[in-house]
């Protein structure tokens, strides 16, 4: 027996950020290489902008390449009518109060999370600030799988 879900019975989860260039980005490539076949990640933005190559190159040395990702509006996804099971904000307080109320069940979460377009220094010093971005996300996504799926694949 397969243990590959359809997208309608799996949990599909929106991470939402300002620019969907790094935090929801790296949260859904993490969710999808972590959790995977019990949830679903896509990644928007309130403002969608360019996508970061702290981002990019954070997560490549883990081994998961975002390079080719497309930034995208939350604002397109509601229209569109797209249904989520969760919505995970990955920005400040402020920011996470002004994201769109998705038709259908849907639970709201909040993972506070630094704007890696905020670091300043030199690209080495701003690389290991994204990577202590890039392992908060990691922890927070783990303890969601923990939580959320019963996956043996998954190491605590």
């Amino acid at each position: 027996m397969s243990t590959r879900m359809s997208r309608g019975e799996r949990g599909d989860v929106l991470f939402v950020c300002v620019h969907n260039s790094a935090r929801s980005q790296m949260a859904a490539a993490l969710l999808n290489a972590a959790c995977a076949p019990a949830f679903h990640a896509e990644s928007a933005g309130f403002d969608p902008g360019k996508l970061s190559p702290l981002a990019v190159a954070s997560m490549r040395e883990i081994g998961i390449d975002i390079s080719g990702n497309a930034t995208q509006s939350v604002f397109d996804l509601f229209k569109n009518g797209h249904l989520y099971a969760y919505v995970i904000t990955v920005c400040d307080e402020a920011t996470a109060e002004t994201c769109p109320i998705f038709p259908g069940i849907v639970k709201r979460l909040h993972w506070s999370i630094p704007d890696p377009a905020r670091l300043e220094g030199a690209w080495e010093q701003r690389l290991v600030a994204a990577r202590d971005i890039r392992d908060t996300i990691a922890r927070e996504v783990a303890s969601f799988c923990m939580q959320h799926c019963a996956l043996e694949t998954l190491a605590p």
